[in-house]
């Protein structure tokens, strides 16, 4: 089937409403102007509420808009996702971005209401519930997705791996795949000048507040660096089942008025511009905890680097190594000391934060949503007009 994006109609069906693949892959169907789009979005998080969200674009134009309230007890209500839409819409391609999202556009494809079916995987992780039936019923799942698409993306090649691996096990043969990265809207963030962000002396950090994020860690490295009389500012952007204890723990550090807690932030634009007022960013991830950051890209280090943000960080994403070589980022162990003087190092420096602010930006080249979409659907052969 050939198909081209400009006569062609489009379904994203995701979890979750902070920005990601999803809403990426949905502003730029928008800004080609797909003739048209529905994007289905569920509640991911106990805190995103129980609302599920329907979109409607024709020709990138915002055309409908509707909520479906059902009950929401993450992961337990996941499989109320399946009533929402009731009756899809017929699309030419399907954008499935978990597991139960793909099956319901191959339910959709078995009778002749969706042309293609991409099951895009936002994560990997070995026993998902734990020893649960659930488990076994998630990868089940998951194996027969990824034989029946007609394309599958992963977010690294570690991922890649790790999942084919795991459905190969019997010899089944699998869906063409492509490594399909994190990106960063590049052109459209701001960024300060060097004297601007350096002397701002403000330490970031945006994602879910648990505690796989390392973010009670980083919070005590901040009250050392309170402590030895280091002058920094911090924001904090993102919710989550730590918020409440990290805000206890910034007064009890005496830093109340250090610390912005700024939560949810909707519009990611937004989010954009509290980066573009930082000098250092952290992702402080806890690599002794079960987390899926080692076969993930996480998002926020692109928006990091595309910010021009200096990054620290521990070794657990796949591309941390990486990241040190090219000169964006100071790795660190996982410990407050260590973390406190990663931070300190580039906020005392003006050359190392310098040299690593261009680095970030130089990095940031090769990541540009535009361009990541673009090989996505040469892969799918979809052409762009």
């Amino acid at each position: 089937m050939s198909l081209a994006l400009g006569s062609s109609s489009f379904l994203i069906d995701s979890n979750g409403f902070a920005d990601g693949p999803a809403q990426a892959l949905r502003d730029f169907l928008i800004a080609r102007r797909a003739a048209k789009l529905t994007v289905v979005l569920h509640p991911l998080l106990p805190e995103e509420g129980a609302h599920h969200e329907i979109s409607t674009y024709r020709f990138g134009e915002l055309t409908r808009q509707r909520r479906i309230r059902l009950p929401s007890r993450p992961p337990i209500t996941y499989p109320f996702d399946l009533m929402v839409p009731p009756l899809p819409p017929a699309a030419d391609v399907w954008f499935g971005f978990n597991c139960l999202a793909a099956s319901v556009g191959l339910t959709a494809r078995r009778f002749g209401r969706v042309g293609k079916v991409v099951y895009w995987c936002v994560d990997y992780v070995d026993d998902r519930f734990g020893s649960s039936p659930l488990t076994a019923a998630y990868e089940a799942l998951d194996g027969l997705c990824c034989r029946r698409v007609d394309a599958r993306f992963e977010l690294s090649e570690a991922a890649l791996v790790a999942r084919s691996r795991r459905h190969q096990r019997n010899g089944h043969a699998l869906a063409p795949s492509s490594v399909v990265p994190m990106g960063a809207w590049t052109e459209r963030v701001p960024t300060n000048t060097e004297e601007e962000s350096f002397n701002a002396r403000k330490v970031v950090f945006m994602g879910h507040m648990v505690p796989t994020q390392g973010v009670r860690a980083l919070m005590e490295a901040l009250v050392l660096l309170h402590d030895r009389g280091v002058a920094f500012t911090a924001d904090f952007v993102g919710r989550g089942p730590e918020l409440p204890e990290l805000q206890r723990a910034a007064a009890a550090g005496g830093l109340a008025d250090t610390v912005t807690f700024h939560g949810f932030v909707e519009k990611f634009t937004d989010i954009e511009k509290i980066l573009a007022g930082g000098t250092v960013a952290l992702a402080p991830y806890d690599p002794n905890a079960e987390s899926f950051k080692r076969f993930a890209d996480p998002g926020k280090i692109k928006a990091y680097l595309a910010a021009g943000l200096p990054i620290v960080t521990t070794r657990v994403a796949p591309n941390a190594e990486s990241l040190e070589k090219d000169g964006c980022a100071r790795l660190v162990d996982f410990s407050p000391g260590e973390i406190a003087s990663g931070i300190q190092a580039v906020l005392d420096s003006r050359e190392v934060f310098n040299a690593m602010r261009a680095a970030a930006l130089e990095a940031s080249k090769s990541f540009d949503w535009n361009r990541i979409m673009e090989r996505a659907f040469g892969f799918l052969g979809i052409a762009l007009t």
